[in-house]
């Protein structure tokens, strides 16, 4: 048993929260009782008690969309301030210059996945786009299997995405399948403890023709898999537009791209018509502020997607436009930007977006909230320094109050990952200097 005693406030859903103490059992949350100082000397609960008076715990967060590789290159000359049709071939460079390989993937997954554990995101989305040429199956299934790895040497729950941005249908199809094998042998798309997870997806209708969308969702309905892709991120209607002369979403509707099982990241220019047709077909929508401010695409509107019945999750996207993976620093701005487009959001419905919405985009119901029963996956903020003097609800003060804030614990499946800030099962600094050196050493060559 863990039991976390005391907390100021304990943030159990998007519509519950309540103070005392949390209790878990071999990797699940078990009850909330009472505060256990309220608790006679017999009741005092076995196993381990943690001391969280002065805390807010949530839900572990989780990232709806990153991509994981472009961790190695953040900040690049020439990836700022730059139309798409720039950005594109400049990050391609990039990625040709050092060289995607597994040992690079593995890499740089375990620095966006170590940030993310110390910024409170307990379950990551990679959609893997970039992937080399000429390699083989078994060598495109090692990029998956090195970056699989790299989560679970550190503890977080990992949603591989097999992507694909123009690659051939058939070698991405072919490539998934492996991917599967390797990863969720078992069947359903998700490993038995929950911490693997396989999805397939296309980077948009502007990279990936009808053929590719087909042939991954065949590959998604023989195992049982999650689709996800992007969709009207400016690019994404230009070229729309220019190849097919229509929108986006309508050609995804033909494709049969707009269903339960899809999720669609950006979303910035819809229309009110076509966020009914989202509703209609069940689609879940991925809110990506901090990518798609900065790229100049806009701002999703948040509050007409909910209010129209789609579930919202949040996701950083990768390196090359939102240079952190902290998805609590892009659900602050989410919070901030929302007036802009269309009205004010609260601060649960933007922390709910951040787990539950973002679990349900996923098909995992076990994530994302703290009811019995639930996955033990939950971060401890402190809320007793000056940072948050002086703020009225401690929860909402988790967005609003002190930018950049980390959690002093993160627990996935009732096992420790963060512990008063640091790592538990890797240093920060060696797995950064592991990415930097190799970096390095392939750019000198």
């Amino acid at each position: 048993m863990l039991t976390f005693s005391g907390a100021r406030a304990l943030m159990i859903d998007q519509q519950t929260v309540r103070t005392g103490d949390l209790h878990c059992r071999d990797g699940r949350v078990v009850a909330h009782p009472r505060a256990i100082r309220q608790h006679g000397a017999d009741d005092q609960p076995s196993g381990e008690v943690v001391d969280v008076s002065d805390c807010v715990i949530t839900p572990g967060l989780v990232n709806a969309h990153h991509h994981l590789l472009q961790t190695a290159f953040r900040t690049l000359p020439g990836t700022r301030d730059v139309p798409m049709a720039t950005w594109l071939p400049t990050m391609a460079e990039a990625y040709r210059s050092v060289g995607v390989d597994p040992e690079l993937a593995g890499a740089a997954a375990a620095v966006g996945i170590a940030e993310s554990l110390l910024c409170g995101v307990t379950t990551v989305a990679d959609h893997h786009l970039t992937w080399p040429r000429g390699v083989g199956i078994e060598g495109l299934t090692d990029i998956a299997v090195a970056i699989a790895g790299a989560a679970g040497v550190l503890g977080a729950r990992l949603v591989f995405v097999r992507g694909s941005a123009g690659d051939d249908p058939e070698q991405a199809a072919l490539s998934a399948e492996s991917i599967v094998q390797q990863l969720v042998p078992s069947g359903g798309g998700v490993t038995g403890d929950g911490m693997l997870q396989v999805a397939v997806g296309p980077a948009g209708v502007h990279s990936d023709g009808r053929a590719t969308f087909d042939a991954l969702a065949q590959v998604a309905a023989r195992h049982g898999l999650r689709r996800r892709t992007q969709a009207n991120e400016v690019v994404d209607v230009v070229i729309a537009a220019q190849r097919y002369g229509r929108r986006p979403l309508d050609l995804l509707d033909d494709w049969g791209w707009l269903a339960p099982d899809v999720t669609l990241a950006h979303l910035c220019g819809v229309t009110p018509a076509e966020i009914g047709l989202l509703a209609e077909r069940g689609v879940g929508a991925t809110h990506a502020p901090g990518c798609d401010l900065p790229m100049g695409w806009g701002v999703a509107p948040v509050a007409a997607l909910l209010e129209a019945g789609v579930t919202v999750g949040l996701g950083t996207s990768g390196g090359g436009s939102n240079d952190a993976s902290h998805l609590l620093a892009d659900a602050r701005l989410a919070l901030q930007i929302a007036p802009a487009a269309g009205r004010p959001l609260a601060a649960l419905e933007v922390l709910g977006a951040a787990t539950a919405g973002s679990a349900t985009g996923l098909g995992r119901h076990e994530l994302g909230h703290l009811g019995v029963g639930a996955a033990a996956d939950l971060c401890v903020w402190d809320v007793g320094g000056v940072a948050d003097a002086g703020v009225a609800d401690p929860v909402a003060g988790l967005l609003w109050a002190a930018p950049g804030r980390r959690p002093r614990h993160v627990v996935v499946g009732g096992k420790w990952v963060v512990r008063d800030g640091a790592l538990v099962r890797g240093d920060e600094h060696d797995i950064a200097r592991r990415l930097t050196r190799l970096l390095a050493r392939r750019s000198a060559v």
